[in-house]
């Protein structure tokens, strides 16, 4: 297919620095980018601190509008493969299902009161329980026992926190964090917890000793890979998601502009020009070169279009093309779309987004080529690659769609045997369980457990192959040949795999009207 782009293609709010391509990028399959180093010896020591994370909501363990199961994130899953689970530090959130909103929850509450089917006259008395219920969880955290912060006395080894981008992990710390709290109070309209970002990160930035409090998440892993003389041993940076994310959770397209850089104003920008992104990642790169860790894998940005937040409806704008004419909210009946009613954003929209999105990925490549022609062993995650190989809807369903690179992701044996198999559609259940979706959980946006143990696998493929050494759960005894992520057990811990909502049977009309009566879905997505 040709990469010429048509007027009809380009929107005509897109930044000149935007790159806007007719074909889809081809991702990087060789981690090591064809460029040799030196890697450590078989008889190399093991070092104290073997898996340090750095990210957003992917690499916290985000799902369903809430951090909750930290024990169940993809970096959680690779300590447990590595036989380190136990001396992993990550953060812990408690109370009614975590911060700042669990929708699986509310919807199993709701589900626990009125039953599998919500009818219309128990609409009045289901809204007040829900507003009930995220009252709870307002009071839980604002001025019950999660009010008050833990002494994080040890450096967390997941140092992700949801809703971040490259700037936020430049520069906040949980000092910082502390500063922007405020007095929170009982609204009875807006029933979100008040700052639950700051709240979140507070949770995972070191407090204890004093001096570690105006640590950012690259100086707690700088702080950590000085600890140990053989420094980390894996640094995993997966961010830029939220530099664009924006654009889909909130269905508006504004390109950064003069302060993108600020954090008193960058917020109202929902996705950064690449010019703007190579330069934040510019000082990302230069920071992570100063942890001091035997191997780094640098992450891909996803193309957020896929993720199901964004439904494309009115069939493809062209036969080959992945595009749909427009994107809204998935629990919007397509049959019953207006353009000029329903928050959307066009096809030339999210060309122009994946476009930029490709461009970001470029850079990351090119960070770590520059890294390994140094001589450091440093390594490409193309996530947005793995994304692309399983969206449904943009290719597995559409042949014509389908770039001359493109192969469908081989999902692990206990998934392919699920029925039906999960796939990157919103999630649904029927009767007797889940009838499609299963790679996305309830908020549209971020995966589900077996999705997580995806993620790791492909972490620990690279672990692999940069040398490191995986035990048994105990730790004493090294495992040999490939290592493969219990899928078997994710399965029986994944809620949303083995037994959805039941509410879910009346489709996606309880998701609309939970977001448009109680303003879940928003509320709790922290990005638009």
């Amino acid at each position: 297919m040709s990469n010429v782009v048509t007027d009809s293609m380009r929107d005509a709010g897109t930044p000149d620095d935007v790159v806007v391509t007719a074909t889809a990028r081809e991702p990087v399959t060789d981690a090591t980018l064809g460029i040799a180093v030196a890697a450590a010896g078989a008889d190399a020591a093991v070092p104290a601190n073997r898996l340090v994370t750095i990210g957003d909501s992917l690499t916290q363990g985000f799902q369903s509008g809430a951090v909750f199961h930290t024990d169940l994130s993809w970096p959680a899953i690779v300590a447990r493969e590595l036989g380190w689970y136990d001396q992993f530090r990550k953060p812990v959130y408690g109370g009614p299902g975590g911060l700042p909103l669990n929708i699986e929850l509310l919807l199993r509450d709701l589900e626990h009161r009125f039953g599998a089917d919500l009818d219309w006259w128990e609409f009045p008395l289901a809204l007040f329980q829900g507003r009930q219920f995220m009252d709870g969880v307002e009071d839980y955290w604002e001025r019950g026992p999660g009010s008050s912060f833990p002494n994080v006395t040890g450096i967390n080894h997941n140092l992700a926190i949801y809703g971040w981008d490259v700037r936020d992990t430049l520069e906040r710390t949980w000092a910082s964090s502390q500063a922007q709290l405020k007095a929170p109070k009982d609204d009875l309209i807006r029933q979100i917890v008040e700052n639950n970002g700051q709240r979140a990160a507070m949770y995972v930035l070191p407090s204890v000793p004093r001096r570690t409090q105006s640590l950012t998440p690259l100086g707690a892993a700088a702080d950590l890979g000085g600890q140990d003389a053989d420094g980390i041993e894996t640094l995993v940076v997966m961010l830029g998601a939220n530099n664009a994310l924006g654009s889909v959770t909130g269905l508006k397209v504004v390109w950064s502009a003069a302060g993108y850089d600020d954090l008193r104003r960058k917020d109202q920008y929902s996705v950064w020009r690449p010019t703007h992104f190579e330069a934040e990642l510019g000082q990302l790169a230069a920071e992570v070169r100063k942890v001091k860790a035997r191997h780094v894998i640098w992450s891909t940005v996803p193309h957020v279009t896929i993720a199901p937040i964004a439904r494309g409806v009115g069939g493809k704008v062209a036969p080959g093309s992945r595009y749909f004419p427009y994107y809204t909210r998935p629990w919007i009946d397509e049959r019953r779309f207006d353009a000029h009613r329903d928050p959307n954003i066009t096809a030339a929209q999210a060309r122009a987004i994946d476009s930029a999105i490709d461009q970001y990925n470029d850079a990351i490549v090119e960070v770590v080529r520059a890294a390994r022609n140094d001589g450091r062993d440093w390594y490409v995650l193309d996530v947005a690659g793995l994304l692309d190989r399983l969206a449904a809807r943009r290719y597995l369903d559409d042949p014509l769609a389908r770039p001359p690179w493109w192969t469908p992701y081989e999902l692990p044996t206990a998934l392919r045997l699920l029925s039906p198999v999960p796939d990157s559609r919103f999630l649904l259940g029927g009767p007797r369980g889940r009838i499609s979706g299963g790679l996305f959980s309830l908020d549209g946006v971020h995966p589900t457990t077996v999705t997580y143990g995806i993620l790791a696998q492909e972490i620990i493929n690279i672990m692999q192959l940069a040398g490191v050494r995986f035990f048994s759960q105990n730790g004493q005894v090294e495992r040999t040949g490939p290592v493969r992520v219990d899928f078997e057990r994710l399965v029986r811990l994944d809620t949303l795999i083995t037994s959805p909502p039941a509410l879910l049977t009346t489709g996606l009309g309880v998701l609309g009207w939970a977001d448009q009566a109680l303003d879940a879905i928003k509320l709790a997505l922290p990005f638009g």
